[in-house]
């Protein structure tokens, strides 16, 4: 093979002090250096012994009860500074012991202030209600009314001083199964190079993986599918154990608090019905036939004599290139969000520019994408940015979501009240990718590239409300495993992860044996009963972008208000609120028979 033809070398990431300034984010707003940090985390760890001063006082009166919670936020605020950029530094490279170590330092501080200010909650419930109802009733506490009437909610779960300590001290104990798995997901794991469609040879990785499943070459997306899933399956044992102690921890935790099971204890902090789970999971089974509709569509109209798993990823269409640069992808999304003002836009396009974002894959660095905000900070936004994917620009603007969702409640609620719930975070985020998908149909050229979109927007909603369900199913039965005595192994996880692979994708589709490892790689499964909010969040979504882009200032404004409430008021409420009912099945049920007429539409147009 002559020079001119031969492959290029293998691409591989760079390291992180490669990467040039512009692409990572500014941690400034934060702290200006690591040694402003040490100075914030010595000023936190001298103010830890201070709860003590308390102890025995809180129903002395108001003026006391007022002051301890008030010092309580404080610290908490101060903490979060400290723990967001100690956290945001790790996740630039996990293999950086000086960030690891200076997280863990944050950590064990954390837990020896929870254990210090163990004593706040069942020192106030152990307070004469009638007293507690008077105290919570004086004007002097009206800042923190709201937080107190929750905690009283609390009552039956909260335990004895000295219980409430013992497991305060189990802080970080508890995190080390999720520890684990990180640091073999996203640094000790391996999965060798692969040659892409032109013969080049890249680095296959958890940022790589799907970038190689959107291959328009199916011999590339299954070469993918199966050496990922070897690297995985040779950790099996490993990833099963540490699965294993997270669900565990949980049914320690509730059962250790009184609650009827893990996923009641869970749902409990947003007052959110066991019901509202269920109902989700029932939904999405009546209208699996749908999707299985789409996916018999999609082999069709791929021309496929049998579908697996790695062919779902690509669009139908896949000589169709939707390439972005950074600065096209934040120029589309910030288009797409006009609809929602211009402080809306121009406090995102502010953020660009000020560095909210960490743009591109490195050596080390967390996989996915996340944003985190704070009080304080700016609400940054980690992305492994790819230009030759379209769902990357959908990443942005679901990312840009949250950030936004975050500077509206941080600027409009104080500290006590402003870190809305993950419930209705995902609504925000989801919202940003209907106005987009809204926007590039609006701008498709011709029959093809609405086609395009349409594949699109049937694969986000499969992706987002029905595998996001299929994956709090498989939450809900390990969980009623572990509650009932029944052994998590290798074994009873891949058996249980296969009958609902089986159930989601149908009689028709080819379910690949190695398909059975996805459960062990998906980290949110390390913060149970997560996920099924982002199905609720996207039918959520689907109601309130219509809503908005169908109605006028009365309805921006009930949006707007929505992400400037922070956690002022129970999940359930703020949605209602903003115009739309989610402890009723009928959003996830609009959603997902939308997801059938654009299937009926596609199979049309192609």
């Amino acid at each position: 093979m002559s020079a001119a033809t031969s492959p290029s070398p293998a691409k591989t990431l760079p390291d992180r002090s490669d990467v040039a300034p512009q692409d990572c984010w500014d941690l400034s707003s934060l702290f200006a250096s690591d040694a402003d940090w040490e100075t914030a985390f010595t000023a936190l760890q001298s103010k830890v012994d201070t709860y003590a001063t308390y102890r025995g006082r809180l129903g002395e009166s108001a003026a006391t009860l007022l002051e301890a919670l008030q010092f309580d936020s404080d610290f908490s605020r101060d903490a979060e500074r400290v723990a967001i950029y100690s956290f945001l530094k790790t996740t630039e490279d996990q293999g950086n012991s000086d960030y690891q170590a200076m997280k863990a330092r944050f950590q064990n501080l954390a837990v020896r202030a929870n254990q210090a200010a163990s004593f706040m909650s069942p020192e106030m419930l152990a307070i004469d209600p009638a007293k507690m109802d008077a105290l919570v009733a004086d004007p002097l506490l009206k800042p923190f009314q709201l937080q107190l009437k929750r905690l009283l909610r609390q009552r039956p779960h909260t335990l004895s001083d000295r219980e409430e300590n013992l497991l305060a001290m189990q802080g970080e104990m508890a995190s080390a199964a999720g520890n684990a798995f990180r640091q073999l997901n996203d640094v000790d794991l391996r999965f060798g190079t692969l040659q892409d469609e032109s013969g080049n040879e890249q680095e296959l990785s958890h940022a790589t993986f799907i970038q190689f499943l959107n291959s328009s070459s199916r011999k590339v997306r299954r070469d993918a599918f199966h050496q990922y899933y070897k690297s995985i399956g040779e950790h099996e044992n490993t990833l099963a154990a540490t699965l294993g102690g997270s669900i565990h921890r949980d049914v320690y935790y509730a059962r250790a608090r009184n609650h009827e099971s893990s996923l009641a204890s869970a749902l409990f902090p947003d007052n959110v019905p066991v019901d509202v789970y269920d109902n989700l999971i029932a939904a999405v089974h009546e209208s699996l036939p749908s999707v299985h509709q789409y996916l018999d569509v999609r082999r069709r109209k791929m021309d496929l004599p049998d579908i697996h798993h790695y062919d779902t990823y690509v669009p139908i269409l896949s000589d169709m290139k939707k390439q972005h640069s950074w600065d096209e992808a934040v120029e589309v999304v910030l288009e797409s969000l006009a609809p929602l003002g211009t402080e809306y836009t121009s406090a995102l396009a502010n953020g660009f520019q000020s560095r909210w974002a960490d743009r591109y894959p490195n050596r080390g660095k967390q996989s996915g994408a996340f944003s985190c905000g704070s009080f304080d900070g700016a609400p940054y936004i980690l992305m492994n940015f790819k230009t030759d994917v379209l769902n990357d620009v959908f990443t942005l603007t679901h990312e840009a979501g949250h950030s936004m969702h975050s500077w509206y409640s941080a600027k409009n609620q104080p500290f006590q009240y402003y870190d809305y719930t993950i419930f209705v975070a995902e609504v925000a985020s989801t919202f940003n990718e209907q106005l987009l998908t809204e926007h590039l149909l609006k701008n498709a050229a011709d029959d093809s590239e609405r086609a395009y979109l349409i594949n699109n927007e049937l694969d986000s909603i499969r992706a987002t409300v029905v595998r996001q369900t299929m994956f709090a199913e498989f939450e809900k039965k390990t969980h009623e495993m572990a509650e009932a005595g029944e052994p998590l192994t290798v074994a009873s996880f891949r058996a249980t992860y296969r009958e609902l692979l089986d159930a989601y994708f149908g009689p028709d589709f080819v379910v690949d044996k190695e398909l059975e490892l996805e459960c062990f790689r998906i980290p949110h499964f390390y913060r149970a009963f997560y996920v099924y909010k982002y199905a609720t969040g996207l039918s959520a979504a689907v109601a309130l972008s219509r809503r908005v882009l169908e109605g006028g200032e009365t309805e921006l404004a009930d949006y707007l208000k929505f992400l400037s409430s922070g956690c002022s008021k129970d999940p359930l409420d703020l949605l209602r609120d903003a115009g739309v009912d989610m402890a009723s099945p009928e959003p996830v049920k609009t959603t997902l028979k939308r997801f059938k007429e654009l299937t009926e539409e596609l199979d049309q147009i192609l």
